[in-house]
């Protein structure tokens, strides 16, 4: 609620003023009062009790008609958003390797943990997810609903599919949900830890085919080569015993993805490099945006008039009719 002419709210200031005057030039008129029924009994009325709040009733309704010439009114504003969105597809790598403990707690944990972060930062964009391992599936078509997409990310697991490594299969997955895309810009964002091992087809297949589609594909490695502690065997109950492995990377074929699809290839030794890779993918992939402003004013000050001129029909009824008394 907003004041347009807040300067006519000073007028307030002088009806005090208004009053004390008022009170003092009755004081010397000469008032001939004739007694009146409830007068001879010598006890208050409720008529009588009632009638000394009458004037003040007058100069209520003119306060009301002072805030009336303020201009009370609220003012709305509606936004239109026009976005030229781009449509993403994460692919993630949720085989056995993405528990290694190179990273707090584990690679998985702490990619899903910025993949997280990563879609709350792009409301406009469409977005999906694809999980593999030797085999790959959608986990979640393209939605614009970032509360989904970001409820499947943390519901990613792994043991859900066959053990290995299919960065072909993880790859065409992903190009398989963005091929009818109506979207100028069409991204994959494809995160592993190993070397393909899995699959049918061959990764740089499935790379050609999305440089086909013009679909990019930003290629992310995450984990350190060398000697780290990660699952060596799956036991019956469905967890994973811990052993100290030599873990290799493939990183000539990742960058080779990336470079076949206009792409980039990034290297996440931890956390914080992570969460810098996907800055600098969010800077890249700019949503352009326009957003147009709807204003529109309320205007109030017809219902303080209304309420100032129904104080003073009460007032008048009260003083000419049930509470009318002799004395002016």
């Amino acid at each position: 609620m907003t004041i347009a002419q807040p300067v006519w709210l000073l007028l307030l200031l002088f009806i005090p003023l208004a009053i004390r005057w008022h009170r003092s030039g009755r004081m010397g008129n000469i008032e001939l009062r004739l007694p009146q029924a409830d007068e001879f009994t010598g006890e208050s009325t409720w008529r009588t009790r009632v009638r000394r709040w009458l004037p003040a009733l007058r100069w209520i309704a003119i306060g009301v008609l002072v805030i009336a010439m303020s201009r009370p009114q609220r003012k709305w504003e509606q936004e239109k958003v026009k976005a030229d969105a781009v449509d993403i597809v994460l692919a993630l790598d949720i085989s056995p390797s993405m528990l290694s403990r190179d990273f707090d707690p584990d690679r998985l944990a702490v990619a899903k943990r910025v993949a997280v972060d990563f879609v709350e930062k792009r409301p406009y964009d469409r977005m999906g997810l694809v999980a593999f391992s030797a085999e790959a599936f959608t986990q979640c078509p393209l939605t614009t609903d970032r509360r989904v997409v970001q409820s499947f990310i943390k519901e990613l697991q792994v043991g859900r599919l066959e053990d290995g490594t299919a960065i072909g299969m993880g790859l065409a997955t992903a190009v398989n949900r963005l091929k009818d895309s109506p979207s100028q810009s069409k991204v994959v964002i494809l995160l592993t830890d190993g070397e393909n091992n899995a699959g049918y087809i061959p990764p740089l297949k499935a790379a050609e085919i999305a440089a086909t589609l013009g679909i990019r594909v930003y290629t992310v490695g995450i984990g350190t080569e060398g000697i780290v502690l990660s699952p060596s065997q799956r036991m019956p109950d469905g967890s994973y015993g811990y052993a100290p492995r030599h873990m290799t990377f493939d990183t000539e074929l990742l960058r080779e993805i990336a470079r076949e699809t206009n792409g980039k290839f990034y290297r996440a030794y931890s956390e914080q490099d992570l969460e810098g890779i996907y800055e600098q993918i969010d800077q890249l992939e700019k949503t352009k945006i326009e957003v147009s402003v709807v204003r529109r004013t309320t205007d109030y000050f017809h219902w303080f008039i209304g309420l100032a001129v129904a104080i003073l029909l009460l007032e008048i009824l009260g003083r000419w009719g049930l509470l009318r008394s002799l004395t002016p």
